[in-house]
């Protein structure tokens, strides 16, 4: 496996030289075993800081991953069932005929709360209590259960607010106390970050725009198609460098996204699937409803075909047709990635500060682990 290591280290480097990337970290489990932690380039180019191993990162939607980690683990202890409504925990959620919605669909994105209000700012999202009231008092786009489409943030608020209701205790100290502590990576992986400790972060930047789009010609409008995604979220808060560099965001618990390093997500996944330094955090039977296909379809809100199962995505990027998947995990806006494969034991996770508008990086490395795994 040191071959690997290499392999992947050179694959890096290259990117940073090239000036593709900035910094990134990439973490491949074997199970329970590390085989690579990589690093290369630089978390702060103002300082010329290097990426360490222990970098924290922002990184959009990956960050669910972990905050549906926190549920199962709450769920292995008899705490929630899946199949539990939500407004019996949270019975403000019971608005507008959400009163038989469950955490299942909450998990699987289609309980039917994909939108936030249109006038949210990123302070409101730093208010975990304003938030959770509009999104209970939402009215849902579709009846729960019978449509999916990807709940962008209000994924975060639903499962952190339905574990604030289970263990009176904030997600971040759920995360800290059951996930993070236990895998020794309390200090690589957060929701709300304190402020103390943001000097650690790697600095986001956005990628290089391409080329404007031409003009549309005459006698076409020029506005936004009506698309549903356009209706889910203020376009303010579509994620780029400047919000995620922002000290309340960093600071606040807004469990759709994190701030982790690749090491501490490869860790969570491998812990997911068995033993690591003595900790699984859930049984091989839940493992396996977990991972499995629990609602399929054509995404209500952005439009393209896709398969859930409990809180991950199902199916490795690039592999739809694949009538047997093995892997499971969330990408998110800007590039970072990861992932389990329960067919290998194999867990993947590659973050990086430069926020591109595609997953090249990561399946390029995540292509390459894999050849060298299976070859």
């Amino acid at each position: 496996m040191s071959d690997l290591q290499g392999d992947v280290q050179a694959a890096i480097d290259e990117l940073v030289e090239k000036g593709v990337e900035r910094g990134l970290q990439v973490a491949v489990y074997l199970g329970g075993e590390p085989v690579v932690d990589a690093v290369a380039g630089v978390a702060d180019p103002a300082t010329g800081r290097a990426v360490t191993p222990e970098t924290p990162f922002y990184n959009y939607s990956v960050g669910k991953g972990a905050t549906s980690a926190v549920l199962h683990v709450l769920a292995e202890r008899g705490l929630i069932g899946y199949d539990t409504p939500i407004a019996e925990v949270w019975p403000e959620f019971a608005a507008h005929g959400k009163e038989r919605a469950t955490v299942r669909m909450a998990l699987n994105h289609s309980v039917g709360v994909p939108g936030i209000p249109l006038t949210t700012t990123p302070e409101d999202l730093c208010d975990w209590e304003a938030m959770c009231a509009a999104v209970a008092g939402a009215e849902p786009w579709w009846e729960p259960g019978t449509a999916i489409g990807y709940h962008a943030y209000t994924f975060g608020y639903i499962v952190g607010e339905i574990v604030r209701r289970v263990t009176g205790r904030r997600i971040s100290e759920v995360l800290l106390d059951e996930v993070a502590g236990p895998l020794g990576v309390a200090e690589q992986l957060y929701f709300g970050m304190p402020a103390d400790r943001h000097h650690r972060l790697a600095v986001l930047e956005d990628a290089p725009s391409p080329e404007p789009p031409p003009e549309p010609p005459p006698g076409l409008p020029a506005e936004l198609p009506d698309l549903p995604m356009f209706r889910a979220a203020p376009m303010s808060l579509m994620p780029t460098a400047a919000f995620g560099n922002r000290p309340d965001i960093l600071a606040a618990d807004i469990p759709a996204g994190g701030k982790m390093s690749a090491r501490a997500m490869a860790r969570l996944y491998s812990a997911l699937m068995t033993e690591v330094d003595g900790v699984r955090l859930i049984s091989p039977e839940r493992l396996r409803e977990v991972s499995a296909i629990s609602f399929e379809g054509v995404d209500a809100v952005f439009g393209n075909p896709v398969r859930w199962g409990l809180g991950y995505g199902i199916g490795h990027p690039g592999a739809f047709d694949d009538p047997h998947p093995t892997t499971f995990g969330v990408p998110g806006a800007g590039g970072s990635a990861a992932y389990a494969d329960t067919k290998t034991g194999m867990a993947f996770a590659l973050t990086k500060n430069v926020l591109s508008t595609d997953f090249t990086t990561a399946t390029t490395i995540s292509d390459l682990v894999r050849r060298r795994l299976t070859g």
